[in-house]
């Protein structure tokens, strides 16, 4: 075996492989977990998924060149670590939402940027508003089946980005939604682009709309693995046919680079769904492997 490649089914389980650092003090890319799910609507099981992610991210770690296709590997631009995950909070939303939120601040204090493995996706407002804190208000670049925009004074994964807007957190008139595939008809101002205008819009387009659209406020890219199809991605709460295959979001990811991505995160992986093939949970190790890329290609605009 080549120097430097390492067996996938060896050795320590971290997100591709780079090293458990108690803290991000001294980083520039941090990948933390939320093992959280008491707010899905459908079937839970997303709190194993940043533990799921991680394993079949290995299937990737053990190059030296990095994840394909991007042509590099991030150790050799970034200083990069695993802080593991948020814990504390159990069984209980409102525990859990001032966990991630400190945890995400303490983050971005160090001067790291965030990667977040979900866990349902309402782990995603409190980092919203931690990034939100700390580079203003926030376009939002949201992939997913649902809007969860749904008009509601409770928080759960189908209602967080109508509190988002409502406290603005995150401006509409900046913020896309690529996929969606159940009806809501109140967009809340952002633009949404379904799942039949995806399939019929080639990757380099889409991508130039999610540019036109954001421009250059600060962005925060959050991938719900329910984008795909179930085809792709049958290990999920909320599964909905009728949508895009992985490599369509990946040309679509790869082709935002240069835009001003400051976090993000993959939700939503319920690996215990499916059997020991584990084709979602490596589809969002690889669809969050393309935003830490992003993340990182933002550090050096």
């Amino acid at each position: 075996m080549s120097q430097g490649m390492m067996e996938p089914y060896g050795g320590h389980i971290s997100y591709l492989r780079f090293p458990v650092c108690e803290t991000a003090e001294g980083l520039d890319l941090a990948i933390m977990g939320v093992p959280f799910d008491l707010n899905t609507t459908g079937r839970a099981g997303a709190r194993f998924g940043p533990r799921g992610i991680r394993e079949m991210s290995l299937t990737m770690a053990e190059f030296p060149w990095g994840v394909w296709p991007w042509g590099y590997h991030l150790r050799d631009k970034f200083k990069v670590g695993d802080i593991g995950d948020v814990m504390g909070f159990t069984a209980y939303t409102e525990r859990m939402m001032p966990a991630v939120e400190a945890a995400a601040d303490k983050v971005l204090a160090t001067g790291a940027s965030l990667l977040t493995l979900g866990g349902d996706h309402s782990i995603t407002y409190p980092l919203l508003k931690a990034h939100a804190r700390k580079h203003g208000p926030l376009a939002l670049i949201h992939f997913d089946a649902h809007s969860d925009t749904w008009i509601d004074d409770d928080i759960n994964h189908g209602t967080m980005f109508h509190h988002a807007i409502k406290d603005g957190t995150i401006v509409p008139e900046n913020s896309i939604q690529l996929g969606m595939r159940t009806p809501n008809p109140d967009e809340q101002g952002m633009l949404v682009l379904d799942g039949l205008e995806c399939l019929k819009t080639p990757a380099a387009e889409m991508a130039k709309r999610i540019r036109e659209r954001v421009g250059n406020r600060p962005a925060y890219l959050t991938f719900d693995i329910d984008f795909l199809d179930p085809a792709y991605a049958p290990a999920t709460g909320t599964p909905v046919v009728g949508g895009p295959n992985v490599a369509y979001a990946r040309d679509v990811l790869r082709a935002l680079v240069g835009m001003n991505i400051v976090g993000g995160d993959q939700v939503e992986v319920a690996p215990h769904y499916e059997g020991a093939a584990q084709i979602t949970a490596l589809a969002g190790a690889t669809i969050a492997a393309d935003i830490l890329y992003l993340i990182g290609a933002s550090r050096l605009r």
